[in-house]
C-alpha cells in the first residue's frame, strides 16, 4: 500500500531559490522492470532542496481498468508502491506533489470533453485517484482537440471538489500562450486565461519540439510581450537530447536563464523533461534541479554577485528590448483599429 501523507505539510519548502523548479516523472523503473526503482528521494537528500514540484506522469482516463492508468498500469499496482512511498516523502519536506494528465497519448481529454453524464463518468476515477494520492494538483497537459467549455468544466469542478490551495497548471505547446501561435489544445489559451486565470497557478511551456526555443530569450519574452505574466509562465526543458528535440546545452541555458531572470524579476521558473536520465550527470538526475535552482536565482537571493555581460551581448539585448516595445506597440494599434 503506498504510504500517505495530509496534502497539507507542515514542513516549508527549502528550495534555493525562488522560481520554480519543476520535475517531471515518468520514467518510474529502469528498463520497465517492475523492481528496478527510480528513486525520487536524492531529491530532497541535499540541503537545501532545490525541486520545487514534481509532477507524477502520464495520468491516462480510459474505458477499463477502473478508469485510470498511470502510463501503462492501475495506479495501484505494486510497481508504483516505491513511487507514492517517495512523494509522500517529498511532500514531508514541502515539495508540491502534482501528477501530470494528458500528453502525446489521446484520449484522456476528449473523454472529459463529453456531456454531463460522460464527464461525471470519467471524472469520478480521476476524482478519486487524487484523494487516495494525496495530490496536491494537476498539470493538464492537453495534446489533442478540446472545447474552451469543456477544460473550464474540468477546472470549475477540480476547485470545487478540492479547495482553492489545489493547484492546478496546463502544458501548451509555448507557441500557443503567441498571438496566432501553433496549438494542439483546440482552445485558445487567451480566453482560458481571460476566464479562468485565476484559478491556473502556473503554465509549464513546452519549449521543445519544434514549438519554442529555449537557447534564447526570444520566444519566452513573445509570450510575457503578448500578455501572460511572467511569474505564471515556466520555461519547459528538455533535460536530455534522448528525450527529445530541441535540448540546449547547460552552457548556453546559464546565459539564457540569467538574461530571463534579470530582465523578469518575477520569471515562473523552469520545467524538465524528463527526471529519470536527467544531464549533467544522467546516473544523478537529481543533479539538473540543483544546477537549475542555482541558474534561475533572483537577484534578491543572490549574495550580490553578478555575471560580466559582454559588450556584444549587451547591445544585443538592448537592441531586442527596443524590438519588443516596437512589437507591443503595433499590437495595440492593430488591436484598436480592429476594435
Amino acid at each position: 500500500m503506498p504510504l500517505l501523507v495530509p496534502t497539507a505539510c507542515s514542513a516549508a519548502p527549502a528550495a534555493a531559490n525562488d522560481h520554480r523548479v519543476v520535475v517531471y516523472y515518468q520514467t518510474t523503473n529502469f528498463n520497465n522492470s517492475a523492481t528496478s526503482h527510480i528513486s525520487l528521494l536524492p531529491l530532497i537528500n541535499t540541503s537545501p532542496v532545490s525541486v520545487t514540484h514534481v509532477l507524477i506522469a502520464a495520468i491516462h482516463v480510459i474505458d477499463d481498468d477502473g478508469g485510470i492508468h498511470l502510463n501503462d498500469y492501475p495506479p495501484d499496482n505494486e510497481r508504483f508502491d516505491q513511487v507514492w512511498s517517495d512523494a509522500a516523502q517529498l511532500q514531508a519536506q514541502g515539495v508540491t506533489v502534482m501528477a501530470m494528465v494528458g500528453g502525446a497519448a489521446a484520449g484522456s481529454f476528449k473523454r472529459l470533453d463529453g456531456d454531463d453524464a460522460s464527464f461525471e463518468k470519467y471524472y469520478g476515477p480521476l476524482h478519486d485517484m487524487i484523494g487516495t494520492y494525496n495530490l496536491q494538483g494537476l498539470d493538464l497537459d492537453v495534446e489533442e482537440s478540446m472545447s474552451l467549455s469543456g477544460v473550464i468544466r474540468l477546472i470549475d469542478r477540480l476547485k470545487k471538489d478540492f479547495g482553492d490551495g489545489f493547484i492546478i497548471s496546463l502544458a501548451p505547446v509555448a507557441s500557443a500562450l503567441t498571438e496566432g501561435g501553433g496549438n494542439l489544445s483546440g482552445f485558445n489559451y487567451f480566453d482560458l486565461e481571460k476566464q479562468r486565470g485565476s484559478s491556473i497557478a502556473f503554465y509549464n511551456g513546452q519549449f521543445y519540439y519544434g514549438w519554442g526555443d529555449a537557447s534564447s530569450a526570444s520566444d519566452y519574452e513573445s509570450i510575457i510581450d503578448d500578455g501572460f505574466p511572467a511569474n505564471k509562465v515556466v520555461m519547459g526543458l528538455v533535460t536530455n537530447p534522448a528525450n527529445g528535440g530541441g535540448y540546449v546545452d547547460l552552457n548556453t541555458q546559464a546565459t539564457v536563464l540569467q538574461e530571463l531572470t534579470s530582465e523578469n524579476p518575477s520569471f515562473g521558473g523552469v520545467a524538465g523533461w524528463e527526471y529519470f536520465n536527467s544531464l549533467p550527470d544522467s546516473n544523478s538526475p537529481w543533479e539538473w534541479a540543483q544546477w537549475m535552482a542555482e541558474h534561475v536565482r533572483s537577484a534578491a537571493a543572490t549574495t550580490g554577485e553578478k555575471r560580466e555581460i559582454p559588450t556584444t551581448e549587451a547591445v544585443w539585448r538592448r537592441v531586442r528590448k527596443a524590438g519588443r516595445r516596437v512589437r507591443r506597440e503595433m499590437k495595440r494599434v492593430y488591436r484598436d483599429y480592429i476594435a
